[in-house]
């Protein structure tokens, strides 16, 4: 029994069948495929449901629909001069066919889930030609970039794990002009990813031959690397050449001084604490949050694992198409570090090391699992009975439980998967601003705001979900509108409410009453960032001073739900123009004695 077992998990490559190996593989993508349906189940459990990201980098696109949306708006121009070109063209090919792009966005992820673990499990054959080590590595990935909130936004930074996987399966199997298209199709879709690439391309002109470093000997790999930097600087050329409305850059001694980067900061950045700022911070960090499942944890011990192939047979089987895991490792390091020395001019740093971090752990722990496997298999066989042996059902029960702990991995999570969907709670509010002209401008300082370009399509003056501080030209006149609408919106003055209507073109007002309170201003971690006028309003309040908006409240009213009220601006207007013509009325007083 033990035999057929081991015979049945552990096939050598001479003796694989197109059966086995579509079973492993189908297996892989059912795998894939379910974690997916989950999230899917999310996305489509409400009318109104958002992906969080998708809020900044696709609500724009039903500009592709219908050109009239968000006229001159200048979150969706930022957002939409910032998309990589492949990306935008993508989801404008899905609008010729009539499909939403918010749908188009929640259906992406699990397309982008299979071809991702297709080239997962090619990769991974490619190193160890054993399909259930392919079958580990695809099913501790997929469990692994499912419990963060990457592959789901279907924006840019999902597309690395497809193309990186194809990038590194077609290198591997040295089909030239496929890993070339590859390369070409991460410069248009997401850069970052292609800058890696390139540094693979480049390193592999190095081997590890007896102790020492030697050049390679192999021509084909001048031949990749060539090719690959020469794409790569014709594809960044125009990126680097090319001037922007919304540049310059943020320095780093600018997001120094800006509260938006401190720790508690709308885009933190710097922390105080350096092993949190150089190792675990979501944007600064090396290795930020890729250890889940801890079955990972495994693959840490495949380079002694791989000094001891005499001991596990199947580690002879392992190839030196392996090496390229620590060559991803150096340049995925050495970008890192660049990324900070130039802060912010290749983004953020860990861009470069936690998604590639999170592919060589999964395909380490998944050959470290193969091994280990293949090895207790092979050491129950050594105590051959008729009956089943004390030894064989240690090994048959480790072997078990290894196995059930990878498939059962998601259900010890108390979140799977993270999808980072936002449920709008108000469809009422979505219907009605729906139901307003096109060109409508809301200005609110409410968190609500974040929804109603994705929810609503109309456009909003600010929200913090679009508080993104790196371009300067873009940021400082977002900055200038949040200034003016705090200062408007808590002035006992309406003349300044007034003439910050006119200067922005404001249709509508969404406030909650509670809102004009100094509780809220204290409170609110987003409007905090923005001093000293934060503070300054806070002091008036404090003072007792109200808020001209709070008389306008039951006058200028159209709409309301739950606790928020949605007033007129032009209703304001004219009942400022109304105080403001009243003629004054003269008292005659006479005094007799």
């Amino acid at each position: 029994m033990i035999k057929k077992i081991h015979q049945w998990l552990i096939t050598y490559p001479e003796k694989i069948s197109k059966n086995q190996m579509s079973f492993w593989l189908s297996l892989s993508l059912t795998f894939a495929a379910s974690y997916a349906f989950l999230a899917l189940q999310e996305a489509f459990s409400s009318a109104y449901v958002a992906q969080d990201d998708a809020r900044q980098h696709v609500f724009w696109m039903r500009r592709f629909l219908d050109p009239d949306l968000f006229p001159h708006d200048l979150i969706a121009d930022y957002f939409q001069s910032v998309a990589p070109l492949g990306y935008s063209f993508f989801y404008r090919a899905a609008t010729l066919f009539h499909i939403d792009p918010m749908l188009f966005n929640k259906l992406l992820p699990l397309f982008l889930g299979l071809i991702t673990s297709a080239y997962c499990f090619g990769v991974t054959l490619q190193i160890l030609p054993v399909p259930l080590a392919g079958f580990f590595v695809t099913v501790l990935f997929n469990q692994n970039i499912w419990l963060k909130d990457d592959l789901v936004t279907a924006t840019p930074r999902a597309f690395f794990y497809p193309l990186f996987m194809a990038f590194l399966y077609y290198l591997l199997r040295r089909s030239f002009w496929p890993t070339l298209a590859m390369i070409a199709l991460q410069g248009l879709f997401y850069p970052h990813c292609m800058l890696i690439s390139a540094g693979i391309l480049l390193i592999r002109l190095l081997d590890w031959e007896n102790g020492q470093w030697r050049l390679s000997a192999d021509r084909r790999d001048y031949q990749f690397c060539a090719a690959g930097l020469g794409l790569t600087f014709l594809i960044l050329l125009p990126f680097a050449l090319a001037t922007s409305e919304y540049d310059p850059v943020i320095t780093v001694q600018q997001a120094r001084q800006m509260l938006e980067f401190a720790a508690k900061g709308r885009t933190s950045f710097f922390e105080a604490d350096p092993a949190r700022f150089w190792l675990y911070h979501e944007r600064s960090g090396m290795i930020p949050d890729i250890w889940r499942p801890s079955l990972l944890l495994v693959g840490l011990i495949l380079p002694l694992l791989l000094r001891l192939r005499r001991v596990l047979p199947l580690g002879e089987q392992v190839r030196k198409t392996v090496y390229l895991l620590p060559q991803i490792i150096l340049v995925s390091l050495g970008l890192f570090f660049l990324a900070h020395a130039v802060l912010f001019k290749l983004h953020l740093p860990s861009r470069y090391t936690h998604n590639t971090f999170r592919i060589v752990l999964a395909i380490a722990a998944g050959i470290v699992l193969t091994l280990l496997i293949d090895a207790l298999l092979r050491w129950s066989l050594r105590w051959g009975r008729s009956s089943l042996s004390p030894q064989q059902g240690l090994a048959l029960g480790l072997s078990l439980y290894l196995i059930i702990t990878l498939v059962l991995a998601p259900t010890t999570f108390k979140k799977f998967p993270k999808t980072g969907y936002k449920v709008g709670e108000l469809p009422t509010l979505y219907q009605f601003f729906a139901q307003q002209p096109k060109d409508s401008l809301i200005a609110s300082l409410e968190e609500e705001a974040s929804n109603l370009p994705s929810f609503a399509q109309r456009s909003v003056l600010v929200a913090p979900e679009y508080a993104i501080p790196y371009n300067l030209g873009y940021y400082r006149r977002f900055r200038e509108r949040v200034v003016d609408l705090i200062k408007a919106q808590f002035s006992p003055n309406l003349t300044e409410v007034k003439q910050f209507i006119e200067k922005y073109g404001i249709d509508f007002w969404l406030i909650n009453p509670s809102s004009l309170k100094a509780d809220f201003v204290a409170n609110n971690k987003w409007l905090n960032q923005y001093q000293p006028i934060t503070g300054e309003t806070l002091e008036m309040l404090n003072q007792g001073q109200i808020p001209a908006l709070t008389t306008m409240d039951e006058r200028c009213r159209v709409f309301e739900v739950n606790d928020l009220v949605v007033l007129k601006a032009a209703c304001i207007l004219d009942q400022e123009k109304r105080l403001s013509s009243r003629t004054p009325i003269k008292v005659n007083c006479e005094v007799r004695v």
